[in-house]
Formats: C-alpha cells, structure tokens, sequence
C-alpha cells in the first residue's frame, strides 16, 4: 500500500537521510548497528498490518538508553522523523516507517534486568519477548499475565505501547494494568522517569498511564517495571463447539451471570477454524455441524475447586445446542487447542489480502454485534471470518478480499468498515480493543470522539513531540 492511499490531510516536510546523518549515526551506535542496505531496510517495511509497506531510510540497532537519547535529539535537532520498531507484530501499522527516516528498532535491548521475587516485580529492557519474561517469572511461581497470541514473538515495549490485551485479560487484565513505571526518552532527547516500585501513587499526573497506549508517538520506552502475581497451580481447558456462532457468543454471557470468572473464554468461529486448521495442518474438529467454537479455561490453586466451578459450567451450557464438550487430558492437548487459537491472525494472513477489524463492545452486547457485522458484511458481499476474546467484547473481524477486484476492494471496504463502526458505536463500544489507531483508523476516530477530545489529544502530542518527528503519521 502506498502513503497517498492513508489519506492524510497534513503535509510533512521532513529532511532526507544524508551520509553526513548516516556517519554520526554510525558514530553513535557503531557501524554494525546502522543499515541501509535493501534487504534490512525491506526487511523492516512491514508488520502484520494487511499489505502495508513502508520503509525506512536507515534502519538503527541501538543497544541503550543513551544511545537514543544522542539519536533523538540530533533527529529532532535535524527534523528527521523517527519510527520506533518492536517486534513487528502489530495489526494497525503502529511501527511503519510512513515518511522514511529512521526506523529504530529495540530488539538489542532485550535484558531481563531484575525479578524481584520479594515485592513481584520485573525490570526489563523494551526488547524483551513477552513469552521469555512469562517463562522466566514462572521458574519462580510468578505470572506476568498479558499474554497477546503473538507472544512468542512481540516485544513487552510494543505491548506497552499499544496496551496489548491476550487470552487472559478477561480476568487478569491488560497491560497497563501491571505496569508501575517507565523510563522513556522524549523527542528532543532527554529521559524521563515515570512512576515508581510502589503499588499506589498519588504523586502528580499520571504520566505512565499516558504512555501505555500512545503507540511510540509521545516517547519511546526504554525500560519498564511491571507488576507479577503469584502463578495459580492448576488449569483445565474446554473446548466447546455449539451448532450455532450465535449460541456460542450468547453463551459467554449467560456464564458470567452464573458467577463464574474463567481466566480464558475464546470465540472461534467455523470459518476460522477451518482457517486454523489448515494452517497447522492438524484436523481436531470436523466442522460439518459445528457453527462455533468455545475454547474455556479455569485456574485456580485447588483443583477440586476448579472441577467443581466446571460441573457448574456443564450445567449452564446445557440449554444450549451443543456438540461434546472436551476437556484437554494433558500439557500437550492444551497446547495444542492454544496453538489453534493463536494461530488464526496467520492463518488468516497467509490467506492473501484482507482487513481486520478490532472491536469491542459490552461483552452482552457481542451477539448483536455478531449479527450485525455479518449483516453488513453480506451486503457489500463480503466474506468475515470471527474470531477473539469474548470474555472481553473484543470481536476480531477479518474481511477477505479473495475473489473481489481491487477497485470494488478499495470502494467498498472502507464504507462497510464504518457501518461496523457506527453499530459498535450504537452499542456503546470502541473502535479497538487491543491494536490501537497506528495508521488505520484515524479516518473512523470522528464516530467515537468528538472534535474537542481529538484536539485535546492532539495538544498533548504537541506538547511532547513539538516537532512532530516521533512516529509521525500515527492515530492523527
């Protein structure tokens, strides 16, 4: 995709890369950190954000805070726009580099600094991969819970950046909910603290709260605190396919006003487990009568407890149509029914071109909204495939481009989009739960807020960025 199609209605005027730039960046971070050839620079052009492609002039490696202090400040000095680069995994194109310049990338700070086992902290470097700080919290009974399915490869900096959610938001919680402090450097380079080791602070602005969420366009993260619980010891998994998608997304809120809290409860729908399983190549489920898929885990420190928090699960899925519901006898099932899951965004993709629409809603309000995006879907003629986080009211919309012309793509697309929009809108929801605005929904923010709270947030940007070199072209 090519800028002119973002439709952006401000005109940048930044300040070519140079060898005389190129030179002090090598001077900066050393010249094994600095690359202009084209298969990096190629490389670093895209995320998991449709077909977006945008590179960056000069891609950077630095491995300290120092260093992007020095690189920040001479790019703001210079007016150079700078992107900073996690692990390439968004879904809104928060980390494409839309106007070239330097594409910063974190992935060289990547240490675990401290696990605090006594207070259940963690200090990390933003490089960390989500699923190695999990991993290395639990060698010591403790959890890091925001667990977004591209854990395995997204880096903690862009979950903070993007407030990432994951499987276990629905009773755990999303990011900027364990996070307690920062270290962040602004544009014009000097590095700020935010917050503190403690659990309450009444201090002053919240400003941490303001990063978490900003997508890189305030400040860019160079460590971060962040708050561990103690691991629960024991879970069990249900998978639960109902005849119907409806029934399925109905069922959720009938199990929460029986009292039962699972830590994960995940929408699958036909199409997208048919998607996920020809991806992974393993065929668990004929999907023949299947309309829907549950995937329902429990956790807990007792197991008796958590048997008897299913039996009474049994019982409220019982007035629905259903198939046998499945309970993983082991590691390896479990795994497997995750790795389902996890998969679809991937298997989605691999599918060609599509657009993903991330909304959220009241959780009751979910299956009007199943009925709706179908609805609208069926008449632009358009195929959707749902899957997401229902416990939370986060609805994954995926719209497949296969079989349309690129100019009815292009038409059409959009206006179906904000008719989803406005119904989510309708029914007192947000535009997205989890990928942020980055560079795909700033022309739908005018739905949900209204011209005085975008200038508000404009004035902040303003305020931190005055220059506006810092991921340019994002949520405005």
């Amino acid at each position: 995709m090519q800028i002119s199609e973002l439709n952006f209605s401000k005109t940048f005027n930044y300040k070519k890369i140079t060898i005389e730039d190129i030179a002090y960046f090598e001077q900066v971070v050393g010249k094994e950190n600095v690359f202009c050839d084209s298969f990096t620079i190629a490389e670093y052009a895209h995320d998991w954000t449709e077909d977006f492609y945008f590179p960056a002039e000069v891609i950077l490696k630095p491995k300290s805070t120092c260093a992007i202090s020095q690189i920040l400040s001479y790019c703001n000095h210079h007016i150079i726009p700078v992107t900073p680069i996690g692990g390439r995994t968004g879904l809104s194109g928060g980390m494409l580099p839309l106007f070239g310049g330097v594409g910063l990338s974190l992935e060289k700070m990547n240490r675990i600094l401290e696990i605090d086992t006594q207070n259940l902290q963690a200090t990390v470097e933003p490089g960390v991969i989500t699923q190695v700080l999990q991993e290395a919290v639990l060698e010591h009974g403790l959890m890091y819970p925001p667990d977004p399915s591209s854990r395995g490869s997204c880096f903690i900096g862009g979950n903070v950046a993007e407030n990432a959610g994951g499987i276990h938001a629905v009773k755990y919680g999303i990011t900027r909910e364990y996070i307690l402090g920062l270290e962040a450097v602004l544009p014009s380079g000097e590095i700020i603290q935010t917050g503190a080791k403690v659990l309450k602070n009444s201090t002053g602005y919240n400003l941490t709260q303001l990063l978490i969420g900003s997508e890189g366009t305030l400040a860019i993260i160079t460590k971060i605190i962040v708050k561990l619980l103690p691991a629960p010891k024991y879970n069990i998994l249900l998978s639960v396919p109902f005849s119907s998608a409806q029934e399925a997304i109905a069922a959720v809120g009938t199990i929460f006003q029986v009292g039962i809290i699972p830590s994960a409860i995940e929408f699958i729908e036909k199409d997208a487990i048919d998607f996920g399983q020809e991806y992974l190549g393993i065929f668990t489920y004929d999907t023949e009568h299947i309309g829907a898929l549950l995937l329902i885990e429990l956790d807990g420190n007792y197991l008796e407890e958590i048997w008897k928090e299913a039996e009474k699960l049994f019982q409220t899925l019982e007035k629905f149509t259903l198939q046998e519901i499945r309970v993983a006898e082991s590691q390896n099932q479990k795994e497997e029914l995750w790795k389902l899951r996890r998969c679809l965004g991937e298997a989605v993709r691999r599918n060609g071109i599509y657009k993903e629409v991330d909304t959220v809603v009241p959780r009751a309000r979910l299956p009007e909204l199943l009925a709706k995006v179908k609805g609208i879907c069926r008449t632009y003629g358009l195929q959707s495939v749902c899957y997401g986080h229902a416990g939370d009211g986060n609805l994954h919309v995926n719209i497949i481009k296969s079989g349309i012309s690129d100019e009815y793509w292009k038409r059409e697309v959009p206006k179906a989009v904000r008719e989803i929009f406005l119904e989510v809108k309708r029914l007192e929801g947000m535009l997205s739960g989890e990928h942020g605005v980055g560079c795909v929904l700033p022309p739908f923010l005018d739905i949900v807020f209204s011209q005085a709270e975008i200038a508000l947030m404009q004035g902040i940007k303003k305020v931190f960025d005055p220059k506006g070199i810092l991921n340019p072209g994002k949520i405005f």
